[in-house]
């Protein structure tokens, strides 16, 4: 049942956070300082690891073909295919999980603690459109830094087989070209924008409700950082059985 009235408490929030909204001349500077925050603050760390899982990938792939009858040009076809797919939309979704959504959950937490959100209250401002609005809207850039994330990581793969002399450049630039459907990109952004709404809503959630002290913080970031991964890794299964099934 708990979990029963946690959803029903999220869907609740959900409808709250569009109404009674806040001034856009103050929600302008809300809303540039959670891009600088959550987008432009993940770059690095993102960047960073799809560099070396694409290169990661290349070389499991390059090491697996043994039979010389199998072409070099499957390294590029089989980065691709994982970069696009899987590794940039969804396993970044999680480290973003843990970096971003602990971040949402500790700042809304202590706010809850410091009694700043009553005081937002008691002045007749809308808290959760004045706190998770602007999270909302910065986390709908998030596909341009997953599709930064899809050519790093594909580069990735390219120096790991070109400079550790796997194959030839030539080679895994035509597994790159090797049977590409466009709608692949169009999926991966699809489930990249499901992500940005969970990575926004889910976290801020654990955030605004949470209760206790200092301590409760920590806990309410470490339970935030878990249900935003099962969520995004649930929807992952529920949006390709619907988009490539």
């Amino acid at each position: 049942m708990n979990y029963l009235a946690s959803i029903g408490s999220y869907a609740l929030m959900i409808k709250e956070v569009f109404k009674k909204p806040t001034k856009w001349r103050i929600m302008k500077s809300l809303i540039l300082k959670e891009i600088d925050e959550l987008i432009f603050g993940s770059l690095g760390i993102l960047i960073f690891i799809s560099f070396f899982i694409g290169g990661v990938v290349a070389i499991q792939t390059a090491l697996n073909l043994t039979n010389d009858l199998l072409p070099k040009s499957l390294i590029g076809f089989a980065t691709r295919q994982s970069i696009i797919l899987e590794f940039a939309p969804t396993f970044c979704s999680i480290i973003m999980a843990g970096k971003v959504g602990s971040y949402i959950t500790s700042s809304i937490g202590t706010m809850r603690v410091t009694e700043q959100i009553d005081a937002l209250e008691v002045m007749g401002v809308n808290a959760l459109n004045y706190l998770v609005f602007p999270k909302i809207i910065a986390l709908l850039l998030y596909p341009f830094i997953i599709a930064i994330s899809m050519y790093v990581g594909i580069f990735g793969g390219w120096a790991a087989t070109v400079l550790g002399g796997l194959s030839t450049s030539a080679d895994f630039v035509e597994g790159l070209q090797l049977d590409f459907i466009p709608y692949h990109i169009t999926y991966s952004f699809i489930k990249t924008l499901v992500f940005a709404l969970v990575l926004a809503t889910v976290p801020s959630f654990h955030g605004f409700y949470m209760k206790g002290g200092a301590l409760e913080v920590g806990k309410a970031s470490t339970t935030s950082f878990v249900w935003t991964s099962i969520v995004i890794i649930v929807l992952n299964g529920i949006l390709t059985q619907l988009l490539l099934g």
